[in-house]
This record gives C-alpha cells, structure tokens and sequence, in this order.
C-alpha cells in the first residue's frame, strides 16, 4: 500500500530532486512543535514507514497527540534506523541468521537471499581481560589471549563478515562498541534509499544510550528485539512520558563530567524515571561537550530511564567535523534538521518543548563526588569518602553496610610481594582502573588523569606495586592523544598502561588479583575495594574479592590509587 503521508514529501535540494524527506511541518499541525524532541523521533519514523498494515494512521495520530495520551500506556510501533550489537549478546544473531541460511538451503531456497534488512554493526569488545597489567606489552599480551581463547568465536564472525549484506563486523582492539558508534558509526541524519530521516538506533548493550548525547535516540533492547528489527519488524513500544531535565549554569572548575553524571543518577533515581524518556534541554546544556554529554546519556541505565536524549544542536554538528565525518553529508545533515524542526538552539528557551514534569540542576551545585560502595545512585562527595566509608564498615549488611564488628574495623593483615612487606586494612585499594565507556572517552577527564599523573610522578610519588592498575580506553583515539600530550609515559610510570581496547574491568574481565593479596583479604575477611571510572559497582561484578567498589572519574582513580586506600581525605590529609 502506497503511504498516506507522501503528499509532504519534497527535495531536500530542489537542484536533488532524488534526494527526498517527509516535511513534518507541512503536517500543518500545531502539535508537533510542542512534541518533545525526542519524541519528534519517534514520529518522524511513524510517519515515514507507514504502510497501514505494521505502522497505521493511528499510531502517528497517537504519537502526534503524545501530550493528551502519553499517560495511557498507548502502544507505538518504531522502526529503528539501524542496530548495534556486541561480541557477547549479539553473537546469537548472527548463529540465527547462519541457520535460516541453512533451512532456506534444505528447502532449495537460495541462502544468500537471507540478510539483514536494517543495517547492523557488531563491534567486538567483551571479550579481552586485563591478564597482564604494570608491562609495556601488556596490551599486546592481552590480545593474544583473547585470540586465544576467542578463536572459534572469531572465526565465525570473520565468515559473518563476509557472509552477510548489510553487517559489518568491528573487529577486535578498536575500541568500546559505544566510543566506535559515537565516532564512526552514527549518522546524526540517515541518507538512505533516496530519503534523509534522523538516525536511531537499538542495541544489545543497555549502555546503547550514550549515542543519545550525540543526537542520535537510541537505547538497549533484547537480542530477540534485535533481531526483529535486523528482519524489518518494528518494536512495539508504549508511548513514554518524556522528562525534561533542565540543566543551568556552569559547572565549578573542578567538577567533571563524571560528577556530574552521579550527580543527575542520584537526582533521577529519587524521582523515577523508569520506562520514560529523559531529554535534556536549558541553557547549561551549551556549556557540555558532546563528550561531557555522551557521559551523562552513558548512565542512562542506572538512573533507570529508557533514553537520555540531548537533541541535535551545533555542538553536535561541529563534533561530526571533529570527527573527520564528509563536510557536505554533514551540511546536508544541518540543512535537513533546521528543515524539520529538529535542530536545537539550548539558549532559546521559545524551542523549550512540553514535558511530562520538568527537573532542574544547576551545574554550578555540582561537587567531586564517587558513587558506592555498592550502587551507582550512592553518591558520596569525596569530602565524606573516609566518614561514609568508615559508617559503612559497621553499618547492618545492606547496600550501605558490611556489618564488621567494631573492634575489627582497624584490622591489619601484613603479606609479602615481590620480596617487600606490605599491609592490607579495610578499605585498602587493589585494583584501581581507567575503564569503560562511561569516562574513557572523554578527553577532559583523560587529559586530567594524565596531568595529576605527571604531577605525581614529579613529586616522587608512587603506586604500591601489588594494587591492580589498568587503562582500557574506549579507542585509539583516547591513546594518541595521551601519547601526543605528553603524559602517556606518566600513566606508564604509576601502573596505568594501556591493558587493552575493550570494556575490561568494568564488566568484571579485571583479571585475577596477585594470590597473595587473595590470601590477605580472604585471611582478615576484609573489605578491599576496587576504584574505577566504569558505570556499575554492584557487588561482586568487578570482582570476587573487592567487596566495595567505588565509581569515580579517572582523576580521582589515579589519586585513590596513589594513597593505595578510600579511608583518606583529600582535603585534609597528604596523597603521600
């Protein structure tokens, strides 16, 4: 069936006239210029896939009517743009793609007809661990590893590769599928089959989010979704509520995006967010890179909402030059986002959309913070990191509590490494990593960990030999720019070499800990801790034997692992 909505099509560029889009304005409808952006989105995709038979009128008049029906728990159907997936959970896809091959070759079928029909990514970068550490090979090392244990599974994907229209496989070592999405996957605007719409996409990592900082409305969703989504089905969806989370001021010149972050989980978990959509918008948005913002949109998962959504402004189009995207595809991109609406100038509050509720920060009430021992909306300011951690020790078991008894706080266990003595006490540090998509990506707070790095290596500072140090950027791009700086070597020299390109620790690959720093904690049943720049610390994910976990930026992973223990406060005592 033809679609009802043709009648706005038209040329992007009159001298194009093959290069076509639905003009939503010419809806000639009031409502779309009250819609969220992010619901925009969803409409957009609506209207340009509307066949009356999987998408119907009705569900564009319902998402058209979004503020009348949005608490009605309507159904939707979207049709994702495109679909990102991982080595871990997104391998099955392509297992089931390779056996309708082979029952289409029983059935004298032709096999090679069995594609996917919505473009798919699969990026591989679960599967390597932080094996070696503290060595100038250690990312070699690693590698090798992970070739070696992954073979089979590699080998398959390679076939895949090359097997499948429309798949491309991300190959092992470059880089965290969320970092490689923001830099080289996404879109912002899609120019496909003769037609511009705006990107989106869907993902097999509940992380997925972070491409919503660059523009582009994406979140997680299960393999069996994907998977009808690759097959061109689109995913049923109640129309969500939207929360405009309005951000003013600036933040202090100490505060980084990582604060930042934690700061907006704890707020958003407060109020319940979850099964909604989050779209940021106010002046302080202007004041956030697309790094700073791809790090909020990041932890969208912990503060329980189903998109973090930052609309499309000139930030986001200048990040497309950055990131060496074609100069004329992203004017196109510019020029087809002012024509529909969806360009956002964050200091003209006359675009401010209509919400469900409206939540408001001001940056400048932000303050250094780490979020644990074991949950990333326990925000904790790194001024009461000693006192928090010390009520928590004694504190009934529970997400705040490890219950130790009181005249055991002060336990000391001494071990010896590598021929020195050492001690280990609750609260000790021993692993310290720059990891994850969330903050390994962002080249301020980078920039950062590598200048107290110097810093420190300058003051003759050190980091105790048996503490698990490991830097796993989110790409090649986070190396060269640390090698270029100048500050590469000053990471090196306090533990932090670059261990791999993958998400590693933060999904518990951080590798066995030395045995005799296993016997120590296991001996004083203390509670060792893990500090890293990831998005998630729940109990026994980073690792079996650190009992608390702190999130933190990796500035402050550098300091937590030069002071070798969480029970210190900066403010009043000396790194070492």
């Amino acid at each position: 069936m033809r679609n009802p909505f043709e009648r706005i099509v038209e040329p992007l560029d009159p001298k194009q006239p093959l290069k076509k889009f639905f003009n939503l304005n010419k809806l000639e409808d009031a409502r779309y210029a009250r819609l969220p952006f992010s619901v925009r989105v969803l409409l957009e995709a609506a209207i340009r896939n509307c066949d009356e038979f999987l998408v119907k009128k009705e569900d564009v008049e319902n998402i058209l009517n979004w503020k009348v029906v949005q608490h009605k728990n309507v159904e939707v159907p979207f049709k994702p743009a495109r679909v990102i997936l991982q080595d871990f959970t997104g391998v099955p896809a392509v297992v089931d793609f390779a056996a309708m091959r082979d029952a289409v070759k029983k059935l004298g079928g032709d096999p090679e007809k069995i594609n996917p029909i919505c473009p798919a990514d699969l990026v591989i970068d679960h599967s390597i661990q932080v094996d070696f550490n503290r060595r100038a090979d250690s990312l070699q090392k690693n590698q090798d590893l992970e070739f070696e244990r992954n073979k089979e599974r590699f080998e398959f994907l390679k076939w895949g590769s090359r097997a499948f229209k429309n798949m491309r496989i991300i190959p092992p070592g470059s880089g965290i599928i969320h970092q490689v999405n923001l830099e080289y996957l996404a879109r912002v605007v899609m120019d496909q089959d003769g037609y511009y719409y705006p990107d989106s996409v869907v993902g097999t990592d509940s992380h997925t989010t972070m491409i919503d900082g660059l523009g582009v409305l994406g979140w997680g969703v299960g393999g069996i979704e994907a998977e009808a989504v690759m097959l061109g089905q689109p995913i049923s969806m109640v129309l969500p509520q939207v929360v405009g989370y309005k951000l003013l001021g600036n933040p202090q010149p100490l505060v980084t995006s990582t604060d930042i972050v934690l700061t907006i989980t704890k707020h958003l978990r407060q109020i319940g967010v979850v099964g909604k959509f989050v779209e940021f918008f106010g002046p302080g948005v202007a004041q956030l890179s697309i790094a700073d913002r791809a790090t909020i949109a990041n932890m969208c998962p912990e503060y329980g909402a189903t998109a973090a959504y930052f609309p499309v402004d000139d930030i986001s189009i200048e990040y497309l030059i950055q990131t060496g995207r074609d100069k004329e595809k992203v004017m196109c991109t510019k020029k087809y986002l002012e024509a529909v609406g969806m360009l956002r100038d964050f200091k003209n509050s006359s675009q401010d959309p209509d919400f469900t509720q409206v939540v408001e920060l001001d940056l400048n009430t932000v303050v250094p913070c780490c979020s644990g021992p074991k949950r990333p909306q326990d925000k904790v300011a790194v001024s009461d990191m000693k006192k928090d951690f010390e009520t928590c020790l004694g504190a009934k078991q529970g997400f705040k509590g490890f219950q130790i008894a009181p005249d055991l706080h002060n336990s000391v266990v001494k071990f010896n490494f590598e021929g020195c003595s050492f001690e280990l006490a609750h609260g000790s540090v021993v692993i310290a990593a720059i990891t994850s998509c969330t903050n390994t990506s962002n080249p301020s707070v980078m920039l950062g960990a590598g200048l107290l790095a110097k810093k420190a290596v300058e003051a003759g500072l050190t980091v105790k030999p048996y503490i698990k140090t490991s830097l796993s950027p989110g790409s090649g791009v986070v190396t060269y720019y640390l090698r270029e700086s100048g500050v590469m070597s000053y990471l090196s020299q306090l533990g932090f070499d670059v261990v791999g390109y993958g998400c590693m620790t933060c999904i518990g690959n951080s590798g066995p800990l030395p045995e005799a720093v296993v016997e120590a904690i296991t001996q004083g049943d203390l509670v060792a801790v893990g500090v890293l720049s990831g998005n998630r610390n729940f109990e026994g994910r980073v690792h079996p034997n650190t009992r608390a976990n702190y999130l933190a930026s990796p500035p402050l992973v550098i300091a937590y692992a030069i002071a070798g223990t969480i029970r210190i406060d900066f403010e009043k005592e000396p790194l070492g």
